[in-house]
């Protein structure tokens, strides 16, 4: 039997989250146009008779400007640190030094095998590519370099199958059919708050946090009610909209994509309230999750 974490790591934007839910197979993480939309360490597992691959989502590494930002990083960092096979994803679009003192973490890991995957290639020409791959061989030596198109699907078996060549041999950390370390309601909270990020602009969908305070499932059905969190009264308006319009129309999408993700009925309640700067309030960040480590 083999068994491993396999942590996905990279700068925002670069594809981190549409990699890990072909690889594990399920929409386990966000994945947007917009950057930074992963903000938590999100678990993928995938078993098969011989292996069970425990996959990490991570969120882009970027130099923090506030306390939220500061516990993301933390939780990039954190999946340097027990990785039995490192992904480093960037792309044939994003300037390859960038974050330099995350790259040189990866760098000085010791006994770990990375795979450099440079996604996007299909934005790309045979010439650029090919310096692109000298550059990471240069930069990073021991690394192997995978070119690939997580959007296209292209070259994603060739990294599963050297996944599975340089897992270790072990037991299985999970039951045989877990596909995640999250808990429901942690789903229900991305599932809205990945509506805000596509029907609002600017800084809005960053200010948000979502916590669900009422899950009650039954057989067919499930009752939610969750909160939307804002900084400040201005961005509750915008929210909400002109006579609820556009609070309507995040819960209706909302709702459509939880009853597809939970095979249920779904009935959703969403309120909007401020809870002002949360983003830089250690206490509110710890009650939201940020600063769990598990």
């Amino acid at each position: 039997m083999k068994s491993g974490f396999v942590n996905i790591v990279g700068n925002p934007n670069v594809g981190k989250s549409t990699l890990m839910n072909l690889l594990v197979g399920e929409r386990i993480s966000i994945a947007t146009f917009k950057a930074q939309t992963t903000r938590h360490r999100i678990m993928g597992i995938v078993n098969t008779d011989e292996e069970q691959i425990v996959f990490s989502d991570t969120p882009g590494v970027l130099k923090p400007n506030y306390k939220m930002q500061e516990a993301m990083l933390a939780f990039s960092e954190s999946a340097l640190q027990d990785a039995d096979v490192l992904l480093y994803v960037t792309d044939v679009v994003e300037r390859p030094d960038k974050n330099a003192d995350f790259l040189q973490h990866v760098r000085q890991l010791k006994g770990v095998p990375v795979l450099v995957l440079i996604n996007k290639i299909d934005l790309s020409d045979q010439a650029a590519l090919e310096a692109a791959v000298d550059y990471w061989h240069a930069l990073l030596p021991s690394a192997e370099i995978l070119p690939i198109s997580a959007k296209a699907r292209f070259g994603v078996d060739q990294v599963m199958a050297r996944i599975k060549e340089l897992l270790p041999e072990a037991p299985p950390y999970f039951d045989r059919d877990s596909l995640t370390d999250k808990p429901a309601r942690f789903f229900v909270s991305e599932i809205i708050r990945e509506k805000i990020l596509l029907y609002y602009d600017k800084e809005i969908p960053y200010s948000v946090e979502v916590v669900v305070e009422e899950f009650k499932e039954k057989e067919k059905s499930i009752h939610i009610r969750a909160i939307i969190y804002v900084e400040r009264d201005s961005q509750k308006g915008i929210i909400i909209g002109h006579q609820g319009t556009a609070l309507k129309r995040v819960g209706t999408e909302a709702r459509k994509a939880l009853e597809k993700f939970f095979d249920k009925r779904i009935f959703l309640e969403l309120f909007v309230k401020v809870d002002k700067d949360w983003r830089n309030n250690p206490r509110r960040l710890t009650a939201y999750g940020y600063n769990d480590r598990s």
